[in-house]
Order: C-alpha cells, then structure tokens, then sequence
C-alpha cells in the first residue's frame, strides 16, 4: 500500500472521507481497513500501549513489508479490536459486495465471512426481515422487481380509469421512485400537489400502488430502503439495537447516494461516529436514478470533525489516459479537485477517428479489434462503452458480419427471460401466497383456461372480505360468482398448497421443491415440440435455473432458504452476471461499466447532441454530470483508449449532422492521434454536380469507397459548380 491508503487504513474512530480516484486501490483501502480494526482495533493512534523494541520491529515489518505478526504480539498490540459481525460494510453492487467477502476471508479466515457486507438493498431487506413486522409485513414479504411493479401499476392506472397514452406507466413510476428517494410518503405527496392535476393524478396512483403492495405482502426497491429509514425513525428499539450492533459502518461509491440512504447511514453511525465513506465526487453518475452530489461534497459540512484523505495514486491506466481524464474533468466546476497520478508507462497516444456515419464508425471498430485479434489480443480485452443503448445496433451488425463474437450487457438478462420468470413467480407464490401479481402471472401458466374475469372477481371478493386472492382460489366453492370456475381453481390451489408444505419440510432442498414444480405442473411438456430450437433454448435455461438453486444452497449451508434464494435473485445486477473469463468483446452503456476496467476500451458517439446529449447542452448542471460520465468512460481503459465520431449519425429515425464532443475537444492535442474519412468538402469549381437523388447517392457511394471527388459524373443532366 501506498501512504495514502496506509493513512485511510490507520484513520479509525471518527468520520472519515476517502476521496478515491478511478483505480487507485480502494478496494484495497476496503479491505485491510476492515481487517486492521478487527485485528489491531485503534492501536495505530493510541500511543498508551508499552511495547518492546521486537513489537516496534514486528509493526514495523506489517507495515513495510507485510510480514504477518506472531499471534501473542497481535493481541498484545491490540487496543480495543472490534468484532467482524459489528462492523457495516455497504457496497452498490453484488459483486463488489461478494469480491470484498472473498478478500477478507482470504486475509481473515473464516471471520472475514461474519462481516455485514452488502449493498444497500440487501442491507435493508435484512432489517426489515428482522423488523418488518413492526410496519406490518411478514419476515417473507416479496421484493418485487421493475417488471412486477409495471405490472401492478398497469392495474392501478387501469382501476383509476388513467389512460396510459395521457400518463404513462413509465412516467409514473418514475415519479414515485423519485419521491420515495426523497422519503416522501403518499399523503405527504398529496398534500403538496395544489392546483397540480397531472401531480394529484400521481399521487392518487402511488397511493393505490402502495396499498397494493402492502395487502400483497411486497416492498419494491426503494420501499427497502425507505422503509429501513422509517423503521429506524419509528422504532426506538431497532434503532438502539443497529447502532449498538455497527461499531464502524462504512459506504463505498457514497457519491451515487440518494437523500434516503444518506438518512439511512446518518442514523445508523449517530451513536459511534464512526463512519468512513469512500467516494469520488468526479465519478458521480446517477442524478437520474435520485443520486445527489452533494451528499458527498457537504460530508465535512455534516460531520465537522472528519477527516478527508486522497487517494489519486491511479494503479490501472497509462499517465496518457489519466492526463486526458484529468484535463477532461478539470472543467467542472462542482468538485473537490483531485489529478490521477500513475507509476504505469506513458503509453501510447489515445486514438480519435472521425468516421462517415455509425455503420462506418462499426466497421472501424471491428477493424480494429481484429486486426488486435492477430497481434494476440484476446477478444475480451476489448469493450465497447456507448451512451444508449440504440448505439449498439450498427455494431452488431458489423460484429455478426465479420464474425467477432461479442455479448452486450444490458440486454436480456437470465433472469428476465419468459420461462424463468415463470418459475420465480411459482417460487414467490409458495414463499408468499399474498403476491397477487405473481399469482396472476402463474395461474394460467401452463394454461388452466382460468380467465381474466375470473381472477378479476376472485381479486374483488377478496378486497370485500379483507383476506389473499390466493385464499379466495382456496375457497371457490365457497363463493357464488366461482361456482362454475371453481373446480379448476381449486386444483390449482391444491398444487400449490402441496408446493408449500413440501417447502416447509425440513428435510426437503429447494431443488427437490424446483424439480417437483416443474413435474407436477407439466410446465416444460406445454412449452411445444421439444426438437425445437426456442423449446431447447428454453429446457437448457430451467434446468440451468436448476444448477443456480443447487449451487445456492450448496454455498448458503444452513442458512438457504426459499427466502434468501428470491432476495439473491431480486437484487442481481447485469454487472452480478458479469463473466470475465469470457472470451468475447463487451458492450454496454458507460454507466454499466462503473467499477470495470478493460485493456482497450471504444467510446463511439462522442458528438454533441450524443454525448453530451440534446438535453444535457444548454443545462450547466446537466453538462457537469456528462462531463463526470465521460471521466468514468475514459479512466475504464488500461492500455489503449480511442474515441470516435461520425460526420452524420442515425438515431431513433432521425439523421443528423453533429460537431464533435465537447469532451473531444478538452483533452489536449498533445494527448492524441487524429485519423478520418474523406470529409465533405466544398467542391472544387468546374466540378461536374449530379443532379437527380439517385445520382447525388451514387456519387456519394464512389465518393465513400475512393476517398475522392468522382472524376466525372454519370448523369445526362448535370450542373457546374461556378466560385462566388
């Protein structure tokens, strides 16, 4: 470790700051701080301890050199060590969250797996399992995931009578997320709507929403961690027990934090004081997903006595690339001022290209990676970082074409695929018979012939008598309006009650209750002709499902159970997925790739009006926020970095004509090698013009593959370009 990182791994009790540049070993920092407190506690700043000159020389070669220190001179040289299970360690993803685990068990051994390590969601969902029947929920609520959510919204704006062409889903959705950010509740929101129609029609929506989800049993993302704030703020007795509970609490990326994980850690770390967060405000990426800045910027502003350390020691990239990323970021205004430094070579210049158009800009590209390919690259050490998703489709034409291979991550998920999600929704209903949208989406799944009325009334008789829908199903014949349904929805009901007692059997795994749905309801049978190639791809995906549960209990231990296994599933990211032994060139959008780092990195589309996008122009604050995205983008790259743009790009229908990126533009010439297409030229006077669009086409055509103006022009009518 560097003395910076030594520094933020000795700096203890109280608040701390790390600012830590893009690749300069915070994981690192993560890591052995952890494992120092709970080995040496404080004994690095407490200068009470009589110690030998042999204890001196064994710190001293810790230190240095790493040495491990005898047992007996550990304990003897510990001040006030801290157990693993009370110390917090919040990360933003599963993966760096499983990769911190990894480490502190290799260092620590079996008490670096008794770390509270997680992210923000699981971190919640654990209190609330504890908890959660202090604001009214079961410990086996359901975590719905965005496409849950959209469908129970759907039934609400439909029950409203809320046209969706005039409010969209989408857009209230979004409103409500936003809201629950802001830990405003749903009569908070109505009573702050005025004269807002549009905001009170919102309101009315998350009103139901919320209702909804509470007789169902469900919490979705952000109700995890507003209800963590809320429980904590409501019940003075888990507040004591969590802050008793963390001695040291620390946040990794505090910089992409919203205003209700700020209230969350602020409430946790108010009894100790001690809480360290590691961040890097030129790296905030998230404003659209409710993230705040100045969460991170205002951190000494908050807690008066902290303390603030730089780490800007960069361990991944060239000093060219961090020279760029450097000069890049230096134009925001809105920082705390750090420059990436690096032991690393110079290496080579960062490559810009202009291309004719985006097919072109593909084809340059692919060019590139196979041509790299033959010198004896790999594939995967390659990655392509657009701004939307839509830029992705000229690539993959080129890709395909030229026989790269390649996968894109963003795109369909395992998870998200038809079948699976099918199985899930089985799993959530034995795990939680209240979840009504799940048990909509498996009821016909194979089909039953059980209709949408049916399940409509089912759905009407059970708000009347206060109790599930699946409880009405479990009782149709005890309902007039079911009579005719009601021998089919009671083998339904019996199925999956046989399903939930098998669940609860001690002896039986959760693969044997996989394998039995998957038998008993003949699921894999409805799915068609099985020489197919959709059925295949479909039977290898359940039975890979299969293998993900196996393995998910064979790591839990005793601790699997149906519930845990629904929580992992719920919480993946596409970045959770992410497999780097994957010999394949990556694609995905810039803010995918926060966290990851590549030997060559592509960042196509760097055109104003692409990035920085249309919107994001003439809105300083906006502008700030792409500028951060384009340093994230830049310092991903290792060795080789080039940024392209295109003379005229097509997108979402519509062909323009934009200058270069700004960003281009601020990193220094010096920095760069500039190649390109022919560009479009005034022409020459005396040149022979085309006339008809077919002939302007096929000039152009000759023009692009020659790199000249045609000699001559094919056409019976033609005009001459006169000067002046």
């Amino acid at each position: 470790m560097n003395k910076q990182q030594q520094k933020a791994v000795f700096s203890v009790n109280g608040p701390l700051l790390v600012l830590a540049g893009a690749g300069s070993g915070k994981t690192t920092v993560l890591v052995n701080r952890i494992a120092n407190i709970i080995r040496f506690g404080n004994a690095y700043a407490d200068t009470s301890a009589n110690l030998s000159e042999a204890d001196q020389q064994a710190m001293r070669a810790y230190l240095q050199e790493e040495t491990p220190i005898p047992e007996k001179v550990r304990e003897h040289l510990a001040v006030l060590p801290c157990a693993p299970w009370q110390i917090l360690a919040i990360t933003f993803t599963n993966k760096a969250a499983g990769e911190l685990k990894q480490r502190l068990t290799d260092m620590l051994g079996n008490a670096g797996k008794d770390v509270w390590a997680g992210t923000f969601h699981s971190t919640c969902a654990r209190m609330l399992r504890k908890y959660g029947e202090q604001l009214g929920y079961s410990n086996h609520f359901t975590i719905y995931d965005s496409d849950d959510s959209r469908r129970l919204m759907k039934n609400c704006l439909r029950d409203l009578k809320i046209d969706e062409k005039v409010l969209a889903c989408k857009s209230v959705l979004g409103e409500i997320s936003h809201a629950k950010d802001s830990l405003i509740s749903p009569e908070e929101y109505l009573q702050n709507v005025g004269n807002d129609n549009r905001a009170a029609t919102i309101g009315k929506a998350y009103q139901l929403y919320q209702n909804r989800m509470k007789a169902a049993d469900a919490m979705d993302f952000d109700d995890l961690i507003a209800n963590a704030v809320k429980l904590l703020r409501q019940n003075s007795s888990a507040l004591s027990y969590y802050q008793r509970k963390f001695h040291y609490i620390m946040v990794d990326e505090y910089q992409d934090t919203n205003h209700a994980q700020y209230i969350l850690v602020k409430l946790l770390a108010q009894r100790s004081k001690n809480l360290c967060v590691v961040g890097d405000d030129d790296q905030s990426i998230y404003k659209f997903r409710g993230a705040t800045i100045e969460n991170i910027l205002s951190f000494e502003k908050t807690f008066p006595d902290a303390k603030v350390i730089r780490l800007e020691q960069n361990y991944r990239s060239t000093q060219t690339i961090l020279n760029a990323a450097n000069a890049v970021i230096s134009h925001n205004t809105e920082r705390k001022g750090k420059t990436l430094w690096t032991e690393n070579p110079v290496g080579r210049k960062i490559q810009t290209h202009t291309a004719l158009n985006e097919q072109d800009e593909a084809d340059y590209i692919g060019k590139q990676i196979l041509e790299g390919v033959e010198k004896g690259r790999k594939f995967s050490d390659y990655a392509i970082l657009y701004r939307m998703n839509t830029q992705s489709s000229a690539l993959e034409r080129n890709f395909v074409k030229s026989g790269i291979p390649y996968r894109i991550i963003g795109g369909l998920r395992f998870y998200e695929r038809k079948e699976i999600r099918d199985m899930i929704a089985y799993l959530s209903v034995i795990n939680n018979p209240s979840d009504e949208i799940r048990l909509r989406r498996i009821i016909n799944q194979p089909k039953r012939s059980i209709g949408d009325k049916t399940l409509s009334v089912a759905s009407d008789l059970a708000s009347q008598i206060g109790k599930s829908v699946f409880y009405v199903i479990s009782h149709a014949d005890e309902f007039e309006p079911l009579k005719r349904t009601a021998p089919k929805l009671l083998q339904f009901a019996k199925i999956m009650q046989g399903f939930m007692v098998l669940n609860e059997e001690k002896n039986s795994s959760l693969k044997e209750l996989y394998d039995e749905i998957l038998s008993q309801t003949g699921y894999i049978a409805s799915l068609g002709n099985p020489e197919s190639d959709e059925v295949k791809d479909r039977v290898a995906n359940l039975t890979q499902l299969g293998t993900n549960i196996q393995q998910y209990e064979e790591e839990s231990g005793e601790e699997s159970s149906l519930d845990g296994f629904l929580e992992e599933v719920s919480l993946m990211t596409d970045i959770d997925n992410y497999d780097s032994q994957a010999d394949t060139v990556v694609m995905m959008t810039m803010h995918s790739a926060k966290g990851l780092e590549f030997p060559v990195i592509f960042l196509p589309g760097f055109e104003d009006g692409v990035f920085p996008g249309v919107q994001a122009i003439y809105n300083p604050e906006q502008i700030e926020e792409e500028r951060r995205l384009a340093y994230v983008a830049i310092t991903r790259a290792r060795e080789e970095l080039y940024i392209l743009n295109a003379q005229s790009r097509t997108i979402f229908g519509s062909t323009n004509r934009n200058r270069p990126s700004r960003f281009l533009d601020e990193i220094p010439e010096e920095l760069t090698e500039h190649t390109a297409v022919r560009s479009w030229k005034q022409p020459r006077p005396g040149t022979t013009l085309p006339v008809s669009s077919k002939e302007v086409r096929a000039a152009a055509m000759e023009s692009a593959l020659h790199f000249g103006v045609p000699e001559s022009a094919h056409a019976k009518k033609s005009l001459v370009f006169k000067p002046g």
